[in-house]
């Protein structure tokens, strides 16, 4: 039988344990919520920027741009990977991890020239552990992750992908579908192909024949409209990132919270048995003290 000093010492620094992860939970509930919010918010500015493509393309305006178009036998690709910064977040990083690999292995062997680009210091160390070394590193992102910063980084890869210095840009993040789903997902984001997404049926008035009188003109609109969508777009996949980091979190601290409430109670009953034992021995040791006085 286990000693029962030790049992309980270990009961008391489970105890703690849990209130720690506890405490975790709720600070993750709050960041999520947070998160949840501004990526809402962005997700209704780039529907609206779809819409407005599709009113250029309802006007009878045809849309082209070279951020839109296909480049015949791309020469460099970069691959830009969103994990964390911190850990205890159960499988978020690993299965960003596990998406990277067998894409940067693709594009090695179709295009030849592949560069990394890793947000989050666990995905840095993940991927030197498996031999791969970051080209640019970004450690500043945490669960609300700023629009001035992330422009930056997407003015950087327009005026790459603009001078040619690069062919393909693709993002591997953490899709948020709902508290339940998160999924890694490898997103093309240069070039952008096209930009209806899933509101090819709307536009800026509501209906899907109206005649529209652009100022000045609809071709400087789209100059301005095409490489807004893709730094939205590059930053909802941050903040998807961000949801879906919060909610990993959320869900694993809420596991270990509820395995530490099962030890204490596998440990208690343990105690206790342990405990009731030991009174029982000494018990035994005062009868039989007491019969020896007595002979």
């Amino acid at each position: 039988m286990a000693n029962a000093r030790a049992l309980d010492k270990r009961r008391k620094s489970i105890r703690n344990i849990r209130k720690i992860t506890r405490t975790m939970e709720l600070i993750a509930t709050a960041r999520y919520k947070k998160a949840m919010d501004r990526a809402h918010a962005v997700s209704a500015y780039t529907d609206r920027l779809s819409q407005i493509v599709n009113s250029l393309a309802a006007a009878g305006t045809e849309v082209q741009h070279p951020l839109l178009e296909q480049r015949d036998n791309p020469k460099s690709a970069r691959i830009l990977v969103l994990s964390s910064n911190r850990g205890l977040c159960g499988g978020y990083n690993s299965s960003v991890l596990r998406a990277t690999l067998p894409q940067i292995e693709e594009l090695n062997r179709s295009i030849g020239d592949v560069a990394v680009d890793v947000s989050g210091k666990r995905g840095i160390g993940g991927l030197k552990f498996r031999g791969i070394e970051a080209d640019r590193q970004y450690t500043q992102f945490e669960d609300q992750p700023a629009y001035d910063e992330v422009e930056k980084i997407a003015s950087g890869y327009l005026e790459q992908y603009i001078t040619g210095q690069m062919d393909r840009l693709d993002v591997v993040y953490t899709r948020f579908i709902s508290t339940s789903k998160q999924i890694a997902t490898i997103e093309t984001l240069l070039p952008l192909g096209s930009l209806d997404g899933d509101n090819s049926s709307q536009d800026l008035g509501g209906e899907g024949s109206g005649e529209y009188e652009f100022l000045p003109s609809a071709e400087s609109i789209l100059e301005e409209v095409v490489p807004t969508s893709f730094k939205t777009k590059l930053f909802k996949c941050f903040l998807d990132s961000a949801v879906s980091e919060q909610v990993a979190r959320m869900i694993a601290m809420k596991g270990a919270t509820e395995s530490a409430g099962e030890m204490i109670k596998q440990l208690s009953m343990t105690y206790n048995r342990a405990r009731q034992s030991q009174i029982t021995g000494e018990i035994m040791e005062i009868i039989g003290g007491v019969e020896a006085l007595e002979s």
